[in-house]
């Protein structure tokens, strides 16, 4: 995938870049692997935000993606690499021998043609997904899953892949695109591969409009609210904050927090955080 830039006809067209698509092969998306898409703004079932600077956007169609992959011992020819607007990475229209049709996330090399395939037996290859028992150490993946059977959560984002580190007993490690090693249950599935589309955070938005296009709305700064309004707001000009640290604007400590909770049950698998501290 290359950047591509823009003649410089306008002030936002002059710093604006976006993706050649250099990796995509397919147009328009599978109608049987997409469904309707509802909006909600960040609001939840009372109408009230939950979620802020979301709405508007461009309508979209959610594609369904098999993050499982657990059709085993059957082969998948690739038939195209499409566009997602859902996530950052691109994703693959596989079709298996028996003529099921699904979407995979696109790794790095992945081609039209190519065959993938799911299960223990299958090659430690680019696109395939086996569990980590029979991955070699040292290898690159992604869409890891954290508990067997339930799918891929982990390494799912453009240009990201984790790195298979060692295997012992029930458990292997794994040092994530974070920097964090953790330790995740050696029957537990991942592809093989690094994520495509890795010079998405290369590309410069340009404008105002092209983030509301994407559906998030401006933020503005608590500093040039009014007191009620923030925490930070008020004052004669430029103020300080006029508090120990920066606050939300309800005034919880914001910006470096530690919000994870001391006592978490997964801390234990967590062989090194990703600040390069251990967990006490």
């Amino acid at each position: 995938m290359g950047i591509k830039t823009y003649n410089p006809y306008t002030p936002s067209r002059r710093n604006m870049t976006g993706s050649d698509f250099a990796e995509v092969t397919k147009s328009t998306p599978e109608k049987s692997l997409t469904t309707s898409l509802k909006k909600n703004s960040g609001r939840n079932n009372q109408g009230k935000i939950t979620v802020r600077h979301q709405g508007g956007g461009n309508r979209r169609k959610y594609r369904i993606i098999d993050f499982k992959r657990y059709k085993d011992d059957v082969p998948a020819k690739v038939i195209g690499i499409e566009y997602d607007p859902n996530r950052t990475a691109n994703i693959a229209l596989i079709v298996y021998a028996d003529g099921e049709k699904a979407y995979i996330l696109a790794p790095e090399g992945l081609k039209d043609g190519m065959t993938v395939m799911n299960g223990a037996n299958a090659e430690v290859r680019v696109g395939n997904c086996l569990p980590l028992a029979n991955i070699p150490v040292g290898t690159m993946v992604h869409n890891i899953e954290m508990h067997a059977g339930k799918g891929g959560q982990l390494v799912r984002a453009a240009g990201n892949a984790a790195q298979l580190m060692a295997k012992e007993g029930k458990y292997a490690t794994l040092r994530l695109p974070s920097g964090e090693m953790r330790m995740v249950p050696i029957n537990c599935r991942a592809s093989i591969g690094t994520i495509g589309n890795g010079d998405h955070n290369l590309v410069k938005i340009g404008k105002a409009g092209r983030k509301r296009h994407m559906g998030i709305r401006p933020t503005v700064r608590g500093s040039v609210m009014n007191p009620n309004d923030h925490p930070h707001g008020g004052g004669e000009g430029k103020a300080p904050v006029g508090r120990p640290g920066p606050c939300t604007p309800w005034g919880k400590p914001a910006l470096g927090l530690k919000t994870r909770k001391k006592n978490k049950q997964s801390n234990k698998l967590i062989v090194r955080r990703r600040d390069g501290k251990g967990i006490k």
